[in-house]
């Protein structure tokens, strides 16, 4: 049986496999050097079937790991070891061996054994053991290297058991053509739906956001009422940034053009002021850090590197023309686009705008959203919990996270088991809002109210998404306003507004980058799922010692537990065609960012 693996480094990794006795190790001994030569630095990893131990009982390393030291690390000034006690059932997984490789100081990685591993090889092959193909039943076989008296098909590339210089010559082609494999997004967006009303979480965002049309109205504000809303207009840059072309340090302005040993000192310009003369050679002036750059100079040397002795000044240190200096129009030219259309206001497209002496900018009108909940079990927070309720927690995520969306939000409170009540609740709102947000009672098969009404009075689409948490969905229009129905789980609806609310109320709002947002990061723990089906984990990242964004879960992972979203920081997706990920392996995160 075959199993699966990813390549987690940015560098070719290539097995070798055979059978006992057949001489792996020998030929790896001859071809790791033979490669030396040629300038392939590597790394190697070889997987041992039997207990084994490199260090030397009585050293002192050895000492200190039997007494229990989980890890320990020799070094001196030609090499360091570290060993790890880490007991496992069954093989080690490669992909966390390779995450221990330092991939920026090699070109490749060679591995020897893990035969059963869906990973590039090499099958070394002796006529003579009378051992069976490897190549027969694994499609990963790049070439065998064998002796003359093996047979082999005309369409596999055959190697010479004993000719290194050969095997160097595959290696290192494999090598110059290896690429490394294409990201696959864990989502991505596709319109058609399912005739059974079961779908992927990607065919449900594909539709959704083909139903979203972004606002045209828009609206003139102030720099002070811009947060976090969205450009209707591209922001043209009335002036050069920066203005006029200064000195990006403290320091001395002169000519480089003419070098001179020493210069004399002339001036000193401060920042909001100028030189009203012209420098000639061998004249320089005191500059301060954004001071305009008087006419005739052409470098900055930094205070720390000159010597001023009266009005004489020296420098020290390397000059090189031009150095230190920020031209005019060199960030933003004037009448260029300093913002796009579809751009989110932040702090620093706030603080640009002002720079450029932008007063006002217009934005797309606040999207408009309301949000209602349903049902005699729940209560109001700040009431008395009746017998056999919830207190209503749905609404108030929900509100939270269209607010940090930049939107309007319209509260409709508890809406009563009912059908006047819900009918004549949903059809103002209709009138009122671009969007309408519920959560619970949209099973499929439920026979909540809100059901009979919704396909009364609008078109509602009730979908089972193939994911977890939050499998159950309505989406779809009452009046001019879109309709989503969450699921009721706590997290479920913090989980399902993230993938297919959130992307709709950006697109709505006019952002240009409305898709949701996934950063790759190694998991530090085996993760379970299944097949066909999309898992949201909650998680918690952090960088890693090797520089690279390392994730793990919460812990458990219910979908009624709020405190899993309080204690992570992102979700971790496993894609609907993997049933686990190994640690050691990459995944995908959506940090939770500022939104919860």
């Amino acid at each position: 049986m075959s199993i699966p693996f990813t390549n987690p480094l940015p560098v070719p990794v290539l097995g070798f496999c055979a059978y006992s006795g057949t001489g792996k190790t020998t030929l790896l001994t001859q071809l790791i050097p033979e490669l030396n030569r040629r300038g392939v630095k590597l790394a190697v990893i070889k997987h041992a079937h039997h207990n084994f131990d490199v260090d030397i009982p009585g050293k002192d390393s050895y000492e200190m790991r039997k007494a229990g030291a989980r890890q320990m690390l020799v070094a001196s000034h030609v090499r360091w070891a570290l060993m790890t006690e880490d007991a496992v059932e069954g093989d080690p997984e490669l992909p966390h061996l390779l995450s221990q490789i330092e991939a920026d100081k090699v070109d490749m990685v060679l591995v020897e054994g893990f035969k059963k591993l869906e990973l590039p090889k090499i099958e070394l092959h002796r006529a003579a053991h009378g051992k069976p193909f490897i190549h027969t039943h694994d499609d990963n076989i790049l070439a065998v290297a064998c002796c003359d008296d093996t047979e082999l098909p005309a369409e596999m590339t055959r190697l010479d058991l004993n000719n290194v210089a050969q095997i160097a010559d595959f290696v290192q082609q494999y090598a110059a053509n290896w690429q490394p494999k294409a990201v696959e997004m864990p989502i991505v967006p596709a319109c058609e739906l399912n005739a059974d009303n079961t779908s992927s979480v990607a065919q449900g965002i594909g539709h959704i956001l083909s139903c979203v049309s972004p606002l045209t109205d828009s609206e003139t504000v102030s720099l002070d009422e811009m947060d976090n809303r969205v450009l209707a207009k591209d922001a043209i840059s009335p002036v050069d940034v920066p203005q006029q072309t200064n000195s990006a340090m403290d320091g001395y302005a002169f000519a480089l053009a003419a070098p001179n040993t020493e210069y004399k000192l002339v001036g000193e310009v401060l920042a909001g002021h100028g030189y009203a003369g012209t420098l000639q050679p061998g004249e320089v002036v005191r500059i301060m850090t954004g001071a305009p750059l008087p006419a005739g100079a052409d470098t900055v040397q930094p205070r720390e590197l000159a010597t001023e002795a009266g009005d004489t000044v020296t420098f020290s240190g390397e000059l090189e023309q031009g150095q230190h200096i920020r031209l005019a129009g060199e960030d933003i030219a004037k009448g260029a686009t300093a913002l796009a259309t579809g751009t989110r206001l932040g702090a620093a497209e706030i603080g640009l705008l002002a720079s450029l002496g932008t007063a006002q900018a217009t934005v797309v009108r606040k999207p408009v959203i309301a949000v209602f909940s349903t049902g005699d079990e729940v209560s109001q927070p700040g009431e008395a919990l009746a017998e056999h309720c919830i207190y209503d927690s749905n609404r108030y995520t929900i509100k939270s996270m269209a607010r940090r969306l930049g939107c309007e939000v319209v509260d409709l409170g508890i809406i009563e088991d009912s059908d006047e009540a819900l009918e004549a609740a949903l059809t103002d709102a209709s009138t009122k809002a671009d969007v309408i947000i519920s959560s619970g009672g949209v099973s499929v098969g439920n026979a909540d109210f809100i059901k009979t009404v919704l396909a009364r009075i609008g078109k509602i689409n009730f979908w089972r998404i193939n994911m977890r948490p939050g499998r159950p969905l309505a989406f779809g229009q009452i009046g001019d306003a879109l309709f989503f129905g969450l699921p009721g789980n706590p997290v479920a609806v913090m989980v399902s507004f993230l993938q297919f609310v959130q992307p709709a109320l950006r697109k709505l709002a006019g952002e240009a980058q409305w898709q949701n947002q996934f950063i790759p990061a190694i998991t530090d723990v085996k993760l379970r799922s299944r097949t066909g089906r999309t898992e949201f984990l909650r998680g918690i990242y952090h960088m890693g010692a090797d520089g690279q964004l390392h994730v793990v879960t919460t812990g458990a992972q219910g979908s009624g537990m709020l405190s899993s979203m309080v204690n992570g920081n992102c979700l971790i997706i496993v894609g609907e065609e993997a049933d686990s990920v190994a640690p050691g392996e990459r995944v995908f995160i959506q940090p939770f960012a500022n939104l919860l």
